[in-house]
């Protein structure tokens, strides 16, 4: 994560929990970086504005102001417990830091008694999984997402279904999500000049490029797969 993306991060991350505080520690925990480069950070939100304060003391931290909090929701336990049940695999999804940065927001921001008994709800569900499903590759998901959410190239080395690696600069489409649990990023391969199907776990490295992706009609990237029904996300 680049500075501007924890700056930003950070800032969220407060928003979710006001009025109360997290410490530079827990901060650089979840950040992975140095306690004291979480003070730097700090500093740069302070004097850009943002109205971040320290709260002294065992439990102090730092805190957003409270008009900058989001407001109680009105989630029910049982609410929260399906939305964190329908998340559990997230890791192996796009978008998987941002679906758990939405359930710490939705949590965070549920009144005290509520998220006391959504916790305690949530002792009561297990969500087994084989050892053997092991998440996506975090941080090459990560790179495609960019890839998708800006409409650059990405090239990305690719070893397919025989184990042959190549090197290939790719058009980003959509993510397509299959039946099994695996996740694939459908886009134009400049390489075969023509429209493929990328399986996420297959993708060795990604980098993006400074090139724009031109843009193609959504339809281009749809995949005529037989016997499949195809829907998107609902939001509503």
């Amino acid at each position: 994560m680049n500075r501007t993306d924890r700056l930003y991060a950070i800032v969220e991350d407060l928003r979710a929990i006001a009025p109360r505080c997290r410490s530079a520690r827990a901060l650089a925990l979840r950040f992975e970086v140095s306690a004291r480069t979480i003070e730097r950070d700090i500093a740069a939100l302070q004097q850009a504005g943002v109205p971040v304060y320290a709260e002294v003391g065992r439990k102090g931290g730092y805190a957003l102001e409270k008009s900058m909090s989001l407001p109680p929701l009105n989630f029910t336990p049982a609410e929260a417990v399906a939305v964190a049940i329908a998340l559990s695999d997230a890791d192996r999804q796009p978008f998987a830091d941002d679906a758990r940065s939405a359930l710490r927001k939705l949590v965070a921001a549920m009144p005290g008694p509520e998220e006391d008994r959504a916790r305690q709800l949530a002792t009561r569900v297990q969500i087994m999984t084989s050892r053997d499903d092991a998440p996506q590759p975090g941080p090459i998901v990560r790179v495609i997402e960019e890839a998708v959410l800006k409409g650059v190239v990405v090239e990305i080395t690719y070893a397919d279904v025989a184990g042959t690696t190549t090197i290939r600069q790719v058009e980003p489409g959509m993510f397509v999500g299959g039946s099994g649990g695996a996740w694939y990023l459908t886009g134009w391969c400049r390489l075969r000049n023509a429209v493929r199907l990328f399986r996420l776990d297959r993708i060795e490295d990604a980098v993006l490029t400074e090139q724009r992706a031109p843009v193609r009609p959504l339809s281009e990237f749809d995949r005529d797969m037989p016997d499949v029904v195809v829907r998107h996300p609902v939001l509503d």
